[in-house]
């Protein structure tokens, strides 16, 4: 923190000088006036749109927060950005849009921080990748930051039981399999989605919502209440102080974002059976810092921290139930009595983790969160497996698989709509391995999710009798024994490019192991006569293709 900082570090070029007159004059023309402009100037951005539930209510609660800001000193200025359905563009070409929106939101933020000369920053996110590419965006430009997130949505009631998107995804694999009809069908799509929010398990959004708040970035608390919750109004109205309060004191996002705030944010991941996204999102927000997290930090945070959510889709709970007994503290407090967690972090509030955790605790005869004496299992559950398939490595969640070790031949797919087809013809069968490759960062591009081909083997029935493999990645809500992020990817000559049809594949999740039994030799010998696919050459996939790289690093662009 800084004790001595100007609050208007960056507004000041423009809110004073007679040569900055004709911009003043731009101002004055949106209402504001002399108090207004010698005001420091906070940003609050906004990913609201009609395009998905996860953002459709960020626009009331971007005005919430705005108003917030007002009362506590500030100039908001709104702003939006875009944001790419992850649930909506999966299963076809527009999920080659999801991870790249994650860039050109932390760019189009930082343009619209650089160019406008805001002081502050209050970021508000709901979908998977608007996430991690607003909390990028504010490392990038270090300036005064609170991460706020929109909620999660409330679930769906089908029969008696909560449902989530993922029962949507099954039920069309089950559906496929005639194990339920078209009546069915229709009525859990009817069911799963009942309003505003995030998907309700612990799939990406929800995840990196806890990641946030274990980072420090979120206030403590503040992300697990429903999108539609009123108990949210209570915390929107909180952030215009906190945001104040950051301003006056001059801490920035540099000072939160330490390596020990990393492995906070793993251990609330593994610890919750949270999404594989987060080992692209915390390297690339990492490297907006000059900082490295590896999948090696990954793995080794994961399998020192014991399991103790119960929550999908290797449980049984959702986010609301989370929050119904405390919400995400409840995980880092019992994290934190186990000692896996840094309480010396400091959080956006200026307090330490371990001063906002203080009145915490884990409340008994529920069985949402376990205190560690009651751990679900030992260890994590994020694992990265690595042998002569993945030299880069590639990550799997273990939370609730059943089989962790599986060995069979190789049925190679050469994109995702092939293995749909496949699969959707039932010509895929106990024992294979499913090959899905040219999905990696540059081959897609873009590195869709398999959602869609997991839930279909699920829905099937396959989900512990077959494994699958490849150089895309995986929905939060995917479940089975599932390797992604294989590296180095197709596209660029790796091991998985050489794969055919028959090759033996071992997946062992227990043993970190991913390999196939050619030896060095043969595997020589194939990538003598590998050719590369010809890439994307136009528009934002074809730049986006010749300047990202690998996922073992976050897949971050130049």
């Amino acid at each position: 923190m800084n004790t001595v900082f100007d609050v208007k570090h960056r507004s000041r070029t423009i809110s004073e000088g007679p040569d900055k007159t004709a911009n003043r004059a731009m101002l004055r023309a949106m209402g504001l006036g002399d108090k207004e402009i010698a005001q420091p100037w906070v940003g609050v951005a906004s990913v609201w749109s009609e395009a998905t539930p996860c953002n459709v209510n960020l626009d009331v609660q971007a005005a919430r927060i705005a108003q917030s800001v007002n009362r506590h000193g500030g100039t908001s200025r709104r702003f939006n950005t875009i944001s790419v359905s992850d649930g909506i563009a999966m299963g076809h070409e527009g999920m080659k849009c999801s991870l790249v929106s994650r860039e050109i939101i932390a760019d189009s933020v930082e343009l619209m921080m650089r160019g406008h000369c805001y002081d502050a920053l209050v970021g508000l996110a709901g979908c998977d990748k608007s996430l991690p590419g607003m909390l990028m965006a504010m490392a990038r430009l270090n300036v005064p930051s609170v991460f706020v997130y929109g909620g999660t949505i409330m679930p769906g009631r089908h029969g008696n039981r909560d449902v989530t998107i993922q029962d949507a995804f099954e039920a069309a694999g089950a559906y496929a399999n005639g194990s339920i009809d078209a009546t069915e069908l229709h009525a859990v799509e009817c069911a799963v989605c009942p309003g505003a929010g995030a998907c309700g398990g612990q799939y990406t959004a929800n995840t990196m919502a806890c990641v946030a708040e274990a980072l420090g970035m979120a206030l403590v608390g503040s992300t697990s209440p429903p999108a539609e919750a009123l108990e949210r109004l209570d915390w929107l109205d909180l952030i215009g102080a906190a945001v104040i309060d950051a301003l006056q004191g001059g801490l920035l996002p540099r000072d939160i974002l330490t390596k020990e705030a990393f492995e906070n944010a793993i251990a609330v991941a593994a610890a919750t059976g949270g999404s594989t996204n987060v080992a692209l999102h915390l390297p690339a927000l990492a490297h907006e810092i000059g900082l490295e997290i590896t999948l090696d930090d990954v793995h080794r945070v994961s399998q020192r921290t014991p399991t103790l959510a119960n929550l999908r889709p290797g449980g049984k709970y959702v986010m609301l139930d989370l929050h119904q007994i405390g919400g995400v503290p409840v995980v880092m407090k019992a994290l934190l009595d186990a000692g896996c967690l840094n309480g010396d972090c400091l959080t956006v509030s200026g307090k330490t983790m371990a001063e906002c955790l203080a009145d915490v605790v884990v409340p008994e005869n529920q069985d949402v969160v376990h205190s560690a004496d009651r751990a679900f299992a030992p260890t994590g559950g994020l694992v990265v497996v690595r042998g002569n398939l993945a030299p880069e490595g590639g990550v799997v969640k273990t939370t609730g698989v059943q089989k962790l070790v599986h060995t069979g031949p190789a049925r190679i797919f050469e994109c995702e709509e092939d293995a749909m087809s496949a699969v959707q013809a039932r010509k895929v069968v106990a024992g294979d391995v499913v090959v899905i490759r040219n999905e990696g960062p540059k081959g897609g591009p873009g590195m869709r999710e398999m959602l869609g081909v997991t839930s279909a083997l699920v829905g099937q029935g396959l989900g512990y009798s077959v494994a699958l493999i490849t150089d895309g990645r995986f929905s939060g809500a995917t479940r089975g024994l599932m390797v992604g992020h294989v590296g180095p990817e197709s596209a660029v000559g790796g091991p998985i490019a050489l794969l055919r049809d028959g090759d033996v594949v071992t997946v062992d999740a227990d043993n970190f192991v991913l390999s196939v039994a050619l030896s060095d030799e043969e595997l020589a010998e194939r990538k003598t006569a590998w050719r590369p696919k010809s890439l994307v050459e136009k528009g934002v996939l074809g730049r986006y293709a010749k300047n990202v790289g690998p996922a073992c690093t976050g897949a971050v662009t130049l």
